[in-house]
């Protein structure tokens, strides 16, 4: 459990919003189920919150029927942490993401949302708190069933490529191997992100960039 053996560095950034001891945080993976959309882009979002549970021996994933979703939890410190994998469509994410927020009494602003985002560069990540869904559909389903006011970790995918490529056809295609061969690089990133702001207390409004 590397990130447990020494405290993360937290970003000196003022923070968007805190989280207080004792709480309980929901960190939601976006993507497809079904071994169809293993290592395609539109899941990534899947990917990253598989590797930040990973790392810090979260308990095994069970599916939650009732929450239509993939769940694990562990306490990291002070904080009762909630990871879900929704089950439904993407553009159905947002059924999950509201049924596990009203059972666990987690109001928007200790919930964070990992997916991805085709106007970013493959290699990027992003943080913000609230605003629109910028065309993704699990983020406008989860924008529907909750509000804005939620924390957002955009992980880039772009650019498209060829350009006249159909959107819809890119994200649902598989990352070539040559990319790959770095995806670790990006999810261990975003699994830092999200260890920081579980023990830190801040999601900071950032970009950054790792090698691929």
């Amino acid at each position: 459990m590397p990130f447990l053996q020494k405290k993360p560095q937290v970003s000196t950034n003022v923070p968007l919003y805190t989280v207080g001891l004792n709480k309980t945080v929901l960190v939601v993976g976006l993507g497809n189920i079904g071994e169809k959309f293993d290592d395609t882009r539109h899941n990534i979002g899947f990917a990253s919150v598989d590797t930040f549970a990973a790392s810090q021996d979260f308990e095994k994933w069970i599916v939650k029927t009732d929450f239509g979703c993939l769940f694990s939890n562990a306490t990291l410190g002070n904080t009762r942490v909630i990871v879900i994998k929704p089950t439904t469509l993407m553009n159905l994410s947002g059924e999950a993401v509201q049924a596990v927020s009203a059972f666990y009494k987690i109001e928007p602003q200790g919930i964070v949302v990992v997916h991805d985002e085709l106007d970013i560069p493959l290699g990027q990540i992003r943080t913000r708190v609230s605003g629109g869904s910028a065309g993704h559909n699990g983020v406008k389903s989860i924008i529907q069933h909750i509000g804005e006011d939620f924390g957002r970790v955009r992980v880039g995918i772009g650019p498209k490529s060829p350009e006249e490529m159909d959107s819809a056809a890119f994200v649902l295609a598989k990352f070539s191997a040559a990319e790959q061969a770095n995806l670790k690089l990006v999810t261990n990133e975003v699994s830092a992100i999200l260890t920081e702001y579980i023990f830190g207390g801040q999601l900071p409004h950032e970009t950054r960039s790792v090698i691929v």
